[in-house]
């Protein structure tokens, strides 16, 4: 117990000793009761109280200072000598309150089957306990008063005990809903995280690539062909300027908070002509089919899907495969939007396939994450003609 508790617990047990000071008081002189003839009847002193009576009613209360420390002992030590200290002050009528005070903490603190039998023992003693009064009338009000007391102090009890488990309960619903909140928070982070990540691995690896191929062929042509080669560094200007763009503008939204966001649509499959074209600039024949793909007839966030990781492939293919050929196709076909990329190149079982194989890096670790995310099916590996392939259907639902 803590001191509070400590004061608080001393604060009841004087008022309670208090209040039965002043209606041993109140009831043994001529305020309350007028009548000479009544208090005769029912058998109440006219005199001032003994010492002893004050003794008795302290004994009564100033118990109550532990009762939450031993509530077993404060209670029965209290409702024994309430009992029968009536046979040591014939005609005073002493007050229930200490035994009603400590009944209550015992019912608050204490289990349920502690409770009835507390009950029970109060019961019990109050219906043998002398009642100062010859009346027999009386007598039996008396007593069924205090019974209806304690039987108020067990529900009371009862009630606050009740109260405070609800309470408590609440609090840990609260604390364990800020954990959840702190946990699906970091989750959140997480995951913007690594989209983050697989969007600027995006960019360079497709950027650095076409940066590569077109300063390799302008190395190649500058003696023979000057103006193939300027051609070919402008190119290299105009890939490596638009991914500086596009780097600056996302890091340019993270650091700025307070800053609008940019609100220029994200590349979809309407990019798709470009990127065949860039891979026919590294000297693939590309066979791009759009079939029953219709753009206006997918989701935002598949379209841009499909070409993220049409980009991702067409850029594996061009920078490890070694191939001639690649085929690129767009489908729909029972709610789902389908992506196929193969080439005809080394393939992953080929012995020529090195560390630099696209699953060595995290291209096709992100071309399966957004995958995952929108519930799609995927599937990566080497064709049976040779080569390797990239195989993606997303359902054109609602996300969730």
């Amino acid at each position: 117990m803590s001191s509070r508790d400590w004061l608080v617990d001393v604060l009841v047990a004087l008022a309670a000793l208090l209040f039965a000071y002043v209606q041993l008081y109140l009831a043994t002189s001529p305020i309350v009761f007028h009548d000479d003839t009544f208090r005769d009847m029912v058998g109440i002193l006219t005199r001032a109280p003994d010492p002893s009576a004050y003794v008795l009613l302290a004994f009564t209360a100033l118990p109550l200072v532990f009762r939450r420390m031993f509530p077993w002992p404060v209670y029965v030590f209290v409702i024994v000598l309430y009992s029968f200290a009536q046979d040591s002050a014939p005609g005073y009528a002493f007050s229930i309150i200490g035994p009603v005070i400590a009944l209550f903490t015992l019912a608050n603190e204490r289990p349920r089957v502690e409770v009835i039998v507390a009950a029970a023992l109060a019961a019990f003693l109050l219906c043998v306990a002398t009642i100062p009064s010859d009346n027999d009338s009386v007598a039996l009000v008396v007593r069924v008063q205090n019974l209806s007391y304690m039987a108020l102090a067990v529900a009371a009890g009862v009630a606050w005990r009740a109260y405070r488990h609800s309470v408590r309960e609440t609090e840990q619903r609260a604390l364990e809903a800020e954990r959840t909140r702190e946990t699906e928070a970091a989750r959140r982070v997480e995951e913007e995280r690594v989209r983050i990540a697989r969007e600027i691995h995006d960019i360079t690896a497709h950027s650095l690539s076409a940066v590569g191929i077109q300063a390799a062929a302008a190395e190649k042509l500058i003696d023979r062909n000057p103006e193939a080669a300027r051609e070919a560094i402008v190119q290299v200007r105009m890939t490596s300027k638009s991914a500086l763009e596009e780097i600056r503008s996302m890091i340019g939204v993270l650091r700025n908070e307070g800053a609008e966001a940019e609100m220029r649509p994200t590349n979809g499959t309407d990019r798709m002509p470009d990127l065949c074209e860039y891979a026919r600039k590294a000297g693939l024949e590309v066979h791009y089919e759009t079939g029953s793909y219709q753009r206006q007839n997918a989701p935002a966030f598949v379209d841009v899907a499909l070409f993220g990781i049409a980009r991702e492939a067409v850029t594996n293919t061009v920078r490890h495969a070694q191939a001639k050929n690649l085929w690129v196709r767009l489908a729909m076909s029972d709610g789902f939007a389908m992506l196929t990329v193969e080439d005809d190149g080394i393939g992953l079982s080929s012995k020529v396939a090195t560390e630099h194989s696209p699953l060595s890096g995290h291209g096709v670790q992100g071309m399966e994450e957004r995958v995952r995310v929108l519930h799609g099916t995927f599937q990566a590996g080497d064709r049976a003609a040779g080569g390797y392939r990239v195989q993606v259907g997303l359902p054109l639902g609602e996300r969730e």
